[in-house]
């Protein structure tokens, strides 16, 4: 008997943390779904690792005993306690994370390597929700639902679904198939990263540390803690600089590490652990659309990375949590038309698009050195303006400090 059935109310394609989210809040509301990836788990996923304040208040939605989990395995979760931003004239803006979440205290965010952070997602998902090495082929949006090909095992399954969600990253065939998506170099970033051991800590220990030296502007190289004395370094720049700058961004890397004056002592002792290996970041810098008839896009898959900070796994499970509502109301009125699943594209963007603006506007800076130069000093006396890029990090009440007209007024004047 095959374990794909011919009929499922919603089908998530991808169990990275935007599917596995979705999926997780789906079986809290009780609905019957099915998760697809063509990947075998545990598999790794080229990233930064850092899991911002989201994650954590999502874990606390989910129940706490997430918390009391992540906490618990040392050897893969690593707290996060701040973040720092160097400027590229080397001044250090320095910002601690807050230490309470659902009214206890923990770390605010964590760094954990993808393979294991995504193990534990699918580890707590339900038993046979997830179906591994198994891939969408094509699909097609007919009256009667999203009649979709999977293939599983060497054998080609038809199944039938109400809602179809891409939840499987920058490459998604549901975004480009149904709502258009197509690759631009001004909104998307290239990537490269390593794991390094024997790394001298920053300043701040178990901070993320993002250096916008010159050499990697507009981007930037960041360096953060791992468990186990590691540690995730890579680079990152607007694909469209790369590409008209023909830089290598492995080579660029490689370079700074040699020879940056902030950054050659703190690697005299340090040891590859990984090849370099490159990635891309669809950036949220542009609105795709997220929703249409019959389908929802997550993630990566509805580029949704911050712009400025990277930030992609905490906006990829919280668009999954908002999924799950959408799923959950579209199949109580039995109504999967573009308007009624469009009111998650504008829930989506009411929390996370205010933040996406101003990664946006941040990133743009980071062509004009001196100007963000100007910021991270503005920063470091203004504290309304320290308390923004905090809460770009973590957690999702950004929004609501903007609708108060003396939070400007603050932001200008305060020091």
């Amino acid at each position: 008997m095959s374990p794909i059935p011919s009929y499922i109310p919603a089908l998530i394609i991808g169990a990275g943390p935007a599917g596995a989210t979705t999926s997780l809040f789906l079986t809290k509301a009780g609905i019957d779904h099915l998760v697809i990836d063509k990947a075998a788990f545990p598999r790794d996923k080229i990233c930064g690792d850092a899991l911002s304040g989201k994650v954590v208040s999502l874990f606390a939605d989910l129940g706490l005993n997430y918390l009391d989990e992540v906490e618990s395995l040392e050897d893969e979760f690593l707290p996060c306690m701040g973040i720092s931003f160097v400027a590229p004239n080397g001044k250090c803006l320095s910002v601690p994370f807050r230490t309470k979440v659902a009214g206890r205290e923990t770390a605010a965010g964590f760094i954990s390597k993808r393979i294991h952070f995504d193990q534990f997602l699918v580890n707590h998902l339900e038993p046979g929700r997830l179906l591994q090495q198994c891939e969408l082929v094509s699909f097609e949006r007919k009256p009667t639902g999203i009649h979709a090909i999977l293939k599983y095992e060497g054998q080609e399954h038809a199944i039938r679904t109400d809602i179809i969600v891409g939840a499987e990253g920058d490459r998604s065939l549901v975004a480009k198939q149904l709502a258009g998506f197509v690759k631009s170099k001004d909104h998307y970033c290239a990537a490269v990263r390593a794991y390094y051991s024997g790394v001298t800590p920053g300043p701040d220990d178990r901070h993320i540390e993002l250096l916008f030296v010159n050499e990697a502007l507009p981007g930037y190289l960041w360096i953060f803690p791992l468990p186990n004395g590691q540690w995730n370094v890579g680079v990152g720049m607007l694909s469209r600089k790369v590409s008209d700058r023909k830089v290598n961004l492995k080579k660029l890397m490689e370079d700074l590490i040699a020879t940056h004056p902030l950054l050659k002592d703190r690697f005299v002792n340090a040891k590859l652990e990984s090849p370099v290996q490159g990635w891309g970041l669809p950036l949220g810098s542009k609105r795709w659309p997220l929703a249409g008839e019959r389908f929802l896009l997550t993630g990566d898959a509805g580029s949704l990375i911050d712009p400025f900070t990277g930030e992609g796994i905490g906006n990829a499970m919280y668009s999954g949590k908002l999924a799950a509502e959408t799923i959950r109301k579209a199949l109580e009125q039995k109504d999967f038309s573009a308007k009624q699943l469009s009111v998650y594209e504008a829930n989506v963007y009411a929390a996370l698009g205010q933040e996406l603006k101003i990664g946006n506007t941040l990133q743009k800076l980071t062509n004009y050195p001196w100007m963000f130069n100007f910021v991270v000093g503005k920063a470091l006396k203004n504290s309304t303006l320290r308390d923004t890029i905090t809460c770009m990090f973590e957690d999702i009440t950004l929004r609501d400090k903007m609708r108060n007209p003396m939070f400007y007024v603050r932001l200008l004047v305060n020091n």
